[in-house]
């Protein structure tokens, strides 16, 4: 403490104040999806992650087992127990699952059922987010915020948050998924900021966005992108957006907060077709964001 704060303080103590408690740094899990490894079984992105050097892993969608089918990490009616399997095969290679997708749009016919038995897998696997979000061509605020409302007590029962992130339409940026999350108005109900797509599908500047909804903010899927030199998204680091203004608004809030990277490709380049090339973008993507982190926390910008 300095001269002028410590004045400062034993002046508001002096008048009968407390002073204003310093701001918490935020816990950040740096954590990488599955959903990079699409191209390969699923034991081999688990594997792959650990090997990057994450002790935190997001579930993707669906991966190439044998023979090449295409097969869901969790399937939207699995048992309970199967999430608490699967969570536990991750944790036998030094992983803690923070996050596994739901799926399913809201405003969906069986959106409401199928995100509750998403809830309940995500609770048996202690697994403490689950996401979701809207069609990129928008869709039923009314029907998302009901069906949220519901969905909301139930989350809390199981100990999970439900976030949704940014996809285009009228939910293409963080202000428009934090009013939703706002007139919901449940703890366990929250958003998930997706950068790289509030740039991609809106070409918006996602800084000043975020800076208006960042008290909703619970997590974040990490993309980047370049509309230069061609339209595509990318690992963070690569792309357009600024990683130390977008994660500035959250870096003190005292919550623990997943930033799971989904997308850790280079611009340009194919995407690899060797596991091992996955695995050295997981490992460049994790250790920019330490840094970034690291600087905006020891620095204490705002």
């Amino acid at each position: 403490m300095d001269r002028r704060t410590f004045l400062a303080a034993g002046a508001a103590l002096a008048a009968g104040a407390q002073p204003k408690a310093a701001p918490q740094p935020t816990k950040f899990l740096v954590a990488c999806m599955t959903l990079p490894y699409a191209r390969f079984p699923l034991v081999r992105a688990l594997k792959g992650v650990q090997a990057a050097g994450y002790k935190y892993v997001a579930w993707g969608t669906t991966h190439a087992e044998e023979g090449g089918k295409s097969t869901p990490v969790l399937a939207a009616d699995a048992p309970p127990e199967r999430a608490k399997e699967l969570a536990a095969r991750c944790k036998d290679l030094g992983l803690e699952t923070v996050m596994m997708f739901s799926g399913i749009y809201p405003e969906a016919k069986d959106g409401l059922e199928v995100l509750t038995h998403r809830v309940k897998q995500a609770g048996a696997a202690g697994v403490p987010q689950v996401l979701t979000f809207g069609h990129t061509k928008g869709g039923d605020r009314k029907v998302w915020v009901e069906r949220l409302k519901a969905l909301g007590p139930v989350a809390k029962d199981h100990n999970v948050t439900l976030v949704v992130k940014q996809h285009g339409g009228d939910t293409g940026t963080g202000v428009a998924c934090a009013g939703i999350t706002r007139e919901v108005d449940h703890p366990n109900v929250k958003v998930n900021y997706d950068a790289g797509n509030v740039l991609d599908y809106l070409n918006k500047d996602p800084i000043p966005d975020i800076r208006a909804c960042a008290g909703e903010v619970r997590s974040f899927c990490i993309k980047d992108h370049r509309n230069w030199p061609r339209d595509e998204d990318c690992g963070p680091g690569f792309g357009e957006i600024d990683h130390y203004k977008l994660l500035a608004p959250v870096a003190f809030t005292g919550l623990t907060i997943p930033l799971a990277c989904e997308n850790i490709s280079v611009p340009l380049l194919p995407r690899p077709d060797k596991p091992e090339d996955v695995d050295a973008n997981a490992k460049r993507a994790r250790e920019f964001l330490e840094l970034v982190l690291a600087g905006l926390q020891a620095a204490k910008l705002p």
